[in-house]
Order: C-alpha cells, then sequence, then structure tokens
C-alpha cells in the first residue's frame, strides 16, 4: 500500500527548550520591558507597573503563541497591512460611456396583394429556416 509523502513541510527549529527563536525572543523582550518598568515605575506607582506589566506580557504572550488561519499574528499582521497599504491591479474597469440613440428610418412596406376568394385563410412557408438554424447552432464554436 503506498502512502502519500507530504510536501513542502516547514518547522521552525526549536531553540531554547520548547520555544523557537522569535517566541523566545518575544517572551524575553516582554522580560526586558517589566524589568525596566519595575526600576521607572515600581516606586512610584506599583499598581500602575502591574498593570502595564500585565499587558506587556499578555501581548508578548499573543504575538508569541497566538494563531490566525494557522499563520502566526506577527505574519496575519504583515500581511494584512502589505493588502492594505499596496496597490491594488484591477484588471477591468468599465467604461462609463454616454447613451446614444440613432433614429432609423423604417423600411418602406410592400404593397400587400388582395385576397381572392379562392386563397387560402392560411398561408404555408415555403421553405423553413428550423433545419438550417439548428445546423448553425450545432456546429457553432466559441
Amino acid at each position: 500500500m503506498q502512502y502519500q509523502v507530504p510536501q513542502f513541510i516547514y518547522r521552525d527549529p526549536k531553540i531554547v527548550g520548547p520555544l523557537t527563536f522569535k517566541q523566545f525572543m518575544y517572551i524575553a523582550g516582554a522580560g526586558l520591558v517589566c524589568f525596566l518598568l519595575y526600576f521607572i515605575l515600581a516606586k512610584r506607582s506599583f499598581l500602575l507597573f502591574l498593570f502595564l506589566c500585565l499587558v506587556v506580557v499578555f501581548s508578548s504572550l499573543f504575538l508569541a503563541f497566538g494563531q490566525v488561519g494557522g499563520r502566526s499574528i506577527p505574519t496575519a499582521s504583515a500581511n494584512f497591512f502589505a493588502y492594505t497599504f499596496s496597490n491594488k491591479l484591477y484588471l477591468w474597469k468599465k467604461k462609463e460611456t454616454p447613451l446614444t440613440i440613432v433614429m432609423r428610418k423604417a423600411p418602406p412596406e410592400e404593397k400587400k396583394e388582395q385576397k381572392s376568394e379562392f386563397s387560402p385563410s392560411l398561408k404555408i412557408a415555403e421553405k423553413s429556416r428550423l433545419k438550417s438554424l439548428s445546423s448553425e447552432i450545432e456546429t457553432r464554436t466559441n
């Protein structure tokens, strides 16, 4: 029995324990910011320090481990901004053209023959175009 081998598998190598290098850098950056906030804000307002530190830690965890549609948050946000601010290529745009009205003269009407007493009331067509139209439709290629 043959098994299908998946193609194009790419995994980031685990550098620091179970974390990839990017994940480690997000968490280390949050730790560094919290360390700096401690020396700047902890003595003045400890609650403000805790609040800002929690925001930084949760946002770094979100960036490190969050995924949208199987892609990491930084990749998804980079794709979003690249699409939003890039030029869009429109292959077809309908051009607005003013309507033109052309007046045509009606063709002159032919004089119809007067009915005689012996002519039938129903006219039968001489040749039907149905066969020629059906053959045109069947042989037409687009």
